[in-house]
C-alpha cells in the first residue's frame, strides 16, 4: 500500500511556512550582520528586534529555528565561529521566552503592548545573562563575562525599543 499523499492545501501550507521562516531567518541575518550601531562597549545590531516580532507572529518552532539559523549565519560570516553553538541555543530560548509570555495554550492571542514589552525585556535579560555566562566559559574568565554585560543589556534595550515601535506600527496598520 502506498501512503496517501497530503492534500494540496497541506503542502501549500508547509511550503508557505517554510518560505516565511526562511524570510525571517534572512531578516535576522541581515539586521544582525549589517547595521552595527557603535556604543562605548562595542556595537549594537538590530537582529533581536526581528526575533521578538517574529516570536509574536510565527509558530514557535518556526520562529525559534529562523532566529537561531539567521543569528548563527551572522556569527559564521562575521568571523565568530566559536559562538555558533551558544548563539543557536540562546536565540532559540529567546523566542521561547517571548512566545510563552505572549501566547495562550490554544495558540496566538492579541496581547497588550505592555505585555509584549515585558516579554521582550525578559528575553533580553536571558540573552545578556546567557551570553555573559558563555563568554566566561569560552574565554575562561568570569571578568570577561561580566565586562560584556553592559553592552549586552544596552543591546537588549535598543532591540526592545525597536521591536515595540514595530509592533505599534503593525497594530496601527492592522498587520499584527
Amino acid at each position: 500500500m502506498f501512503p496517501v499523499c497530503p492534500s494540496p492545501d497541506a503542502t501549500t501550507n508547509r511550503t508557505r511556512r517554510l518560505c516565511l521562516a526562511a524570510l525571517l531567518a534572512a531578516l535576522v541575518f541581515v539586521l544582525t550582520y549589517v547595521p552595527k550601531i557603535p556604543i562605548p562597549v562595542g556595537y549594537v545590531h538590530l537582529g533581536d528586534s526581528v526575533i521578538y516580532v517574529g516570536a509574536l507572529v510565527f509558530a514557535r518552532r518556526d520562529a525559534a529555528l529562523a532566529a537561531s539559523i539567521g543569528s548563527c549565519l551572522a556569527d559564521f560570516l562575521g568571523g565568530f565561529p566559536l559562538w555558533i553553538v551558544p548563539t543557536f541555543l540562546i536565540k532559540y530560548v529567546m523566542v521561547w521566552v517571548v512566545w510563552l509570555l505572549t501566547h495562550s495554550r490554544g495558540g496566538a492571542r492579541r496581547v497588550p503592548l505592555w505585555q509584549s514589552t515585558l516579554a521582550f525585556l525578559a528575553s533580553s535579560l536571558w540573552m545578556a545573562a546567557a551570553y555573559g555566562a558563555c563568554g566566561a566559559l569560552l574565554y575562561g574568565s568570569v571578568a570577561v563575562g561580566i565586562a560584556s554585560l553592559p553592552g549586552l543589556i544596552l543591546e537588549g534595550l535598543v532591540n526592545t525599543l525597536v521591536a515595540v515601535v514595530a509592533v505599534m506600527a503593525g497594530k496601527k496598520w492592522h498587520v499584527l
